[in-house]
């Protein structure tokens, strides 16, 4: 019976393109799930940005609302004074 000699490098050498086709179509898998991913983020980023800048609007909107309507309480409130000091003038001016 003739012994064989077993090289370990020949048996790693021999499964060589195999394990070269299977790293290859992993790479090209993970490199395929990364794109993907991106994509999906590109497309989540813009969409955030399109909501945040409906928010920025909508916010600028209620401060000027509230500007304006403290303009208005603020010249309703020195129109009630105005009429509080004159009724007060005519009291005083009656005794």
């Amino acid at each position: 019976m003739a012994v064989i000699p077993i090289d370990p490098d020949s048996q790693f050498l021999a499964s060589s393109p195999e394990a070269e086709s299977q790293l290859s179509s992993l790479l090209s898998d993970l490199s395929q799930q990364v794109q993907t991913a991106m994509g999906n983020m590109l497309k989540m980023i813009v969409e955030i940005d399109q909501n945040s800048t409906g928010i920025m609007e909508d916010i600028g909107k209620c401060k000027d609302s509230a500007l304006e309507r403290k303009k208005i309480l603020g010249e309703e409130k020195e129109r009630f004074q105005k009429a509080a000091y004159t009724v007060l003038d005519m009291l005083n001016n009656r005794c």
